[in-house]
């Protein structure tokens, strides 16, 4: 079933010969329990698209509909209502508020729905005990490490229990290793049924992902499915011009490639003779065969 279905969503700002088309028409249908990486260009509309969906701007024209519900021109506060019960954001630069403690920054959305104190803080503690940060929730945001401070926001995200996860470039302020940890805790949610739509400059992120859509100038040029486990095949077409299925294959290609290219440059043409053979005299720093 699906989950979010937008048809014919445009998003222009400006007024006149200012005006910027920033989504051109997009339709896009996103079921209930996919993972989907979002791809394209800096300005190509990703963060703008993620945007209206979650109900964080307004579209144009066209009509959204979430969880079967037409939800693009309902007033402000019944969207926050459905913001913050629905869907939870995960972004680059973290958005922890530096003044709260881990476990406070991690129990505030649930301020909004009334609960109190006590039982705000016993949820957020055994959200971080979920994810392996039990021991950090008495930290400051700044005592945290780069993958932490983005896991913390992922359990904020998770607080209200959401259907629908939208991390835009989550790891793009991390290293190797803490983005593999961070793409790793959304497989396992995503593993839990949670819809997770993921923006995303890094081509090696589409392992994780079910399908990958592709933008350009607003609009959606292209879409494919995908297997957890393996680059696009788009991507793998780029990098060695055939098709490669699995992690081995990827290794092979590039031994492959290693094996061709040679390990002793040629030596010059001798120019004095007539002959078109190469000079066998001996090279400087290399060994007669």
């Amino acid at each position: 079933m699906a989950i979010i279905e937008l048809h014919d969503v445009s998003k222009l700002y400006g007024f006149g010969d200012a005006t910027t088309l920033a989504l051109d028409e997009i339709n896009l249908s996103v079921e209930e329990g996919e993972f989907i990486a979002v791809m394209g260009p800096s300005g190509s509309g990703k963060s703008t698209l993620m945007n209206i969906i979650g109900l964080l701007d307004r579209p144009t024209y066209g009509s959204y509909s979430l969880s079967n519900r037409s939800v693009a021109k309902l007033r402000p506060n019944r969207q926050a209502r459905i913001r913050r019960d629905k869907i939870g954001f995960v972004f680059q630069s973290f958005n922890l508020l530096p003044n709260l403690s881990v476990i406070e920054n991690v129990a505030l959305p649930m301020a909004y729905k009334g609960m109190s104190s006590v039982r705000r803080l016993k949820l957020a503690s055994a959200m971080l005990g979920r994810i392996g940060l039990e021991d950090r929730q008495y930290f400051m945001p700044r005592q945290l490490s780069g993958g932490q401070t983005q896991s913390v926001a992922i359990a904020r995200a998770l607080i209200n229990n959401p259907s629908i996860i939208i991390a835009d470039e989550p790891t793009g302020n991390l290293d190797s290793d803490s983005s593999l940890l961070i793409m790793e805790l959304l497989s396992e949610i995503h593993a839990m049924g949670t819809t997770i739509l993921l923006v995303t400059h890094n081509s090696g992120l589409t392992r994780f992902a079910t399908r990958v859509v592709f933008m350009s100038d607003g609009a959606i040029v292209h879409e494919e499915l995908t297997n957890v486990g393996e680059i696009a095949p788009t991507f793998r077409r780029n990098s060695y011009g055939l098709t490669v299925k699995t992690v081995e294959d990827d290794l092979a290609g590039v031994s492959a490639l290693m094996k061709v290219i040679p390990d002793i440059t040629p030596a010059k043409p001798n120019k004095n003779k007539k002959s078109n053979r190469w000079n066998k005299k001996k090279q400087p720093g290399r060994r007669r065969k």
